[in-house]
């Protein structure tokens, strides 16, 4: 029973951090497709790459200016949850 709870607190909180890490770029291409499709509406142009390389630009810049952040939070996670674990404390 400890061993089911443990495993699913740990599935449980490695879910929680990978949407943590997910979510500066998930909102970044949301907001430029947002904002890219209301230019395509009010300009009524239909091209799919104007929605594609702004929203890619955009991932990458987000992603690079979070690398540190995602990158702290992963390994904050591995070091108090998933090492213990394999060591077995």
């Amino acid at each position: 029973m400890l061993d089911e709870v443990m495993f699913y607190d740990t599935m449980r909180q490695g879910l929680w951090v990978a949407f943590i890490i997910a979510l500066p770029i998930l909102v970044a291409a949301l907001v430029t497709g947002v904002a890219i499709g209301l230019v395509q509406a009010l300009t009524s142009i239909q091209e799919m790459t104007l929605t594609f390389v702004p929203k890619l630009g955009a991932i990458a810049v987000v992603f690079w200016m979070s690398m540190g952040f995602m990158t702290a939070t992963l390994t904050s996670f591995f070091q108090s949850r998933i090492i213990p674990l394999v060591i077995g404390g």
